[in-house]
């Protein structure tokens, strides 16, 4: 702390250059208790000591008639250099024209003579707090790899602009260079960074008088704030061909996002946001680069934030709730209640029922489904206890485990408090996961599987055969149960291809002896043919739609009068 404290106490240097002795000694004296001063004879000798790289002056006070190189001469000199222009200058002088031909060569201020004490303090004060202001300002203004404006900065600019274009059409363009993290793993971050830096380059390039100011956002993405355009397929397609001569570059796509015309009442930050939104579209689709953003999506995007923002209440006030759908054993005389699966709806106390086709793919995206999951097991799992209390029956459930929650460090030891908390034992609660999450991180799914089993609980691959990776995933990951994705079981007596994948994979279960469910079962005939394939359990429509737990408890207490 003692050391921090002096390096803080350290004088700014700053530089006196008069030919005059008399005026250095004067104004040496004037600032010399709260300064380090150095003293020049003339622009030279002067231009010389602001040039040597350790000593680091705050500010100069500088005569502007002098010998060998005058005041003005040593302004032009400072004002070629990156890095001396950015040492602020106070003239010397009295005369009114040399102070305004100073000032407009570059001059910060100006001190007049004779030189009153209070006035030169306060002016060298004053230069060398705004300079420092400024030099701090331009280190956060600018990205550091692309020296294009930062978001803020953008944004602050684009405001003033504004100002005194207000007439002008304008449109507010994203661009993402697509997979970028792959062009970092695959060629390495020099590589990378080289992509970003060709692309910042390029960009006014290409868009050329358009352009009004860009910059970098964030990673891969930049913003552009340019004048209307009618035809960004044909600068999307010039910026791609220029990347792709770069020397040694690897291929790169780029995709847009536009919202043209912006609306001047829109703030700036929400036009980007809409133009962030359409570039959103197009990710991943490589048969179209550009998105506009328009009525219908802007309606989309109004909805898809009002369930973001309703998303706390509803899980509060459970507007959510668990639905449950039967699953039958066939393999006796009788089909007989065997498990359910846990299914999530939304009654949104204004917007009705909404369908989870919409909500959870969003919720994905953004990372909500994470809690919504928890939200489920929680609902689950008491649901279990309630029926094992009232009918003294265990109908396990299976509950839907994210791709996101994969990644929870702590998923195991929050399925193992469930279980607690609820009295249940790991079998009756079943862990559905569906296939391309085995797809998207092995390693991590074949920790997480072995573990969870090790710990009792069983696991399903949902929506087996939908994927690419299939055959391989069985043979390197554990499961318990596959769930025969629904559109094989639909199809299946329509299409003589989906009958015999039905065929291979009801083969290929039982080579590993293991059991298969058989989602979107609708009709009797479908039940009789899976029947003579082998499939044990079946689960749709012809038993029952997903229905409340109040509406579940019929299919329990039909099995109690049964005996069973």
């Amino acid at each position: 702390m003692e050391e921090f404290r002096k390096k803080n106490e350290l004088k700014r240097r700053v530089l006196v250059v008069d030919d005059e002795i008399i005026n250095r000694e004067i104004l040496r004296n004037i600032i010399s208790q709260d300064y380090e001063v150095y003293t020049a004879e003339d622009g030279e000798q002067a231009l010389a000591m602001l040039s040597n790289s350790h000593m680091n002056f705050s500010l100069c006070l500088l005569d502007l008639l002098m010998p060998k190189m005058d005041g003005f001469e040593l302004l032009e000199r400072l004002k070629e250099n990156e890095k001396l222009r950015r040492i602020p200058v106070i003239v010397l002088t009295s005369e009114k024209d040399a102070e305004v031909k100073a000032i407009r060569m570059g001059a910060a201020d100006f001190i007049t003579k004779p030189y009153i004490p209070e006035v030169v303090i306060a002016r060298v004060e004053r230069i060398i707090e705004l300079s420092e202001g400024q030099r701090i300002i331009s280190s956060t203004e600018r990205d550091h790899l692309t020296n294009l404006y930062t978001k803020d900065f953008f944004f602050t600019y684009i405001r003033q602009i504004e100002e005194y274009q207000s007439e002008t059409a304008i449109d507010a363009v994203v661009l993402n260079v697509d997979h970028f993290n792959l062009i970092n793993e695959c060629y390495g971050r020099k590589t990378g960074e080289e992509v970003l830096r060709n692309t910042a380059r390029l960009i006014p390039e290409v868009f050329n008088d358009a352009i009004e100011i860009v910059c970098r956002a964030e990673d891969s993405v930049f913003y552009i704030y340019c004048k209307h355009h009618d035809n960004y397929e044909e600068l999307s397609a010039k910026l791609q061909d220029l990347l792709s001569k770069q020397e040694n570059s690897p291929k790169v796509r780029v995709s847009l996002g536009v919202y043209q015309n912006v609306e001047t009442s829109v703030d700036v930050e929400t036009r980007y946001d809409r133009a962030r939104t359409a570039s959103k579209q197009v990710e991943g689709d490589y048969t179209n680069q550009i998105y506009y953003y328009n009525d219908e999506l802007h309606k989309k995007s109004i909805y898809e934030e009002r369930l973001i923002g309703d998303f706390d209440e509803s899980i509060a006030n459970k507007y959510f709730k668990v639905f449950y759908q039967p699953k039958y054993d066939i393999s006796g005389n009788e089909p007989r209640l065997c498990s359910a699966e846990a299914l999530i709806r939304w009654n949104h106390p204004e917007l009705g029922m909404i369908s989870p086709g919409e909500f959870v793919p969003l919720f994905e995206r953004n990372g909500l489904i994470q809690k919504l999951d928890r939200f489920v097991w929680e609902e689950a799992a008491a649901q279990i206890k309630t029926w094992k209390e009232t009918y003294g029956k265990s109908i396990p459930v299976s509950v839907n485990v994210s791709r996101i929650d994969i990644y929870d460090l702590k998923l195991e030891e929050r399925l193992q408090s469930l279980l607690g908390n609820n009295g249940l034992t790991a079998n009756e609660l079943l862990l559905e996961i569906t296939e391309s999450a085995y797809a998207d991180d092995a390693k991590r799914l074949v920790e997480m599987v072995n573990n969870l089993r090790e710990r009792g609980f069983r696991i399903e691959m949902d929506d087996f055969g939908s994927g690419y990776s299939s055959l391989n995933m069985l043979a390197s990951i554990p499961v318990d149960i596959l769930k025969l994705d629904m559109k094989f079981v639909q199809n299946m007596l329509k299409d003589e291809k989906s009958l015999k994948l039905v065929k291979l994979i009801m083969d290929i279960a039982g080579f590993l002896n293991i059991p298969v469910v058989a989602e979107g079962v609708e009709e009797e005939n479908q039940i009789k043919l899976l029947k003579e394939m082998g499939c044990r359990i079946i689960q749709g429509y012809y038993f029952s739609k997903p229905v409340p737990p109040e509406e579940f408890v019929k299919f329990i207490e039909r099995e109690t009068e049964r005996g069973n």
